[in-house]
């Protein structure tokens, strides 16, 4: 009987053992997966945003956590327009997608602030100022990002945009008259306006069919993103030095997402976020130096202004900001403090 006993102590204990033995193994095992994140952009394959930031960024990531996370990368609006991506990234389709301010004018107007035709002329002077304002705890974050329930891990303010035409020869102010100008909305809308130019609002996926079919006369780019576009046969006349506005390029987290990560991998994400912030507005200011070269070598022909119409468009596009702050104030923005802390940083 002792002995019948005894030997069911021990298979008791040895089960429970074994169970015991299971359960931290697979509870192991469970913890040391990585944490996979779905990103999702509009960006052809190729561009060197990707490249420069969004990449780098998660390989960042996994380096200052020994491997703790895994990424896939969906360019090219495989998960979704880039209009519906901050939609697809509340409703946990991405878990982080790239959100220009822009394509989401009716949630994210604040956002657009360095968009705005101001003081800056290259993109790091833009980024590091919108940076300030938009990183956890700005301005921004607490005026529209976090209200939204999202938050930026990484930002680039791209250098100031010029008037880029197929056909039209550019001679001065006057020439941009009557012209159908693809802008991405907000302060671009306006300074076309201020032009008075046409205005055709679209994404920049669509710019190059339209460009080519001649929906549009010409468009609101940097120099460098038309080759990342394949628009350097297309185009034939374009300003430069001058500043038409610029454009943002914001990587979002959702907030509910961002509270399930460990605290490593958070802090991994806040110093790699940093760093590409700093080091991308670099490779966009060199290839746009080189970039208007390649044009010229492609048979862009590279207008600067006259004198007298140079100093009519700083007066022109000085109004731009403005009316964009005042019109954001009378809907109950914050869009005068936002654009002076913009202005601000700038300094």
């Amino acid at each position: 009987m002792k002995q019948t006993r005894r030997n069911f102590f021990y298979k008791t204990l040895t089960h429970a053992f074994f169970a015991s033995f299971l359960t931290l193994g697979c509870s192991a095992f469970v913890h040391a997966q990585p944490i996979k994140f779905r990103v999702g952009d509009s960006f052809p394959n190729g561009h060197y945003i990707p490249k420069s930031a969004t990449i780098p960024f998660f390989d960042e990531v996994k380096r200052l956590t020994n491997g703790a996370i895994e990424y896939e990368y969906y360019p090219a609006e495989q998960l979704g327009k880039a209009k519906d991506m901050l939609a697809l990234t509340l409703a946990g389709v991405v878990d982080i997608a790239y959100v220009a301010p822009s394509f989401v004018g009716d949630k994210m107007p604040l956002a657009a602030v360095a968009e705005l035709p101001l003081s800056f002329s290259t993109s790091c002077s833009g980024t590091a100022a919108y940076w300030k304002i938009a990183q956890d705890g700005g301005l921004l974050d607490k005026k529209e990002f976090k209200p939204l329930g999202v938050r930026v891990l990484f930002t680039l303010v791209l250098p100031p945009y010029q008037v880029f035409f197929a056909k039209q020869k550019i001679e001065g102010l006057k020439s941009f008259e009557g012209m159908k100008i693809r802008t991405s909305g907000g302060a671009k809308d306006i300074a076309a306006r201020k032009l008075n130019a046409v205005s055709v609002q679209m994404a920049t996926p669509e710019v190059y069919e339209s460009l080519a079919r001649g929906t549009i006369d010409g468009m609101l780019f940097p120099y460098s993103s038309i080759l990342s576009y394949d628009l350097q046969n297309l185009v034939k006349y374009s300003t430069i030095g001058e500043n038409f506005g610029s454009f943002i390029v914001n990587y979002v987290i959702s907030e509910k997402r961002w509270k399930t990560l460990p605290a490593n991998v958070q802090q991994a994400m806040v110093q790699a976020g940093n760093m590409v912030t700093a080091q991308a507005c670099v490779v966009s200011d060199e290839r746009e130096t080189a970039d208007v070269q390649k044009l010229k070598q492609a048979g862009d022909t590279v207008v600067e202004l006259p004198a007298a119409d140079k100093k009519k468009l700083l007066e022109l596009m000085a109004t731009v900001s403005t009316e964009w702050a005042q019109a954001l104030d009378k809907r109950g923005k914050a869009g005068t403090e936002v654009l002076n802390a913009f202005q601000g940083a700038l300094k």
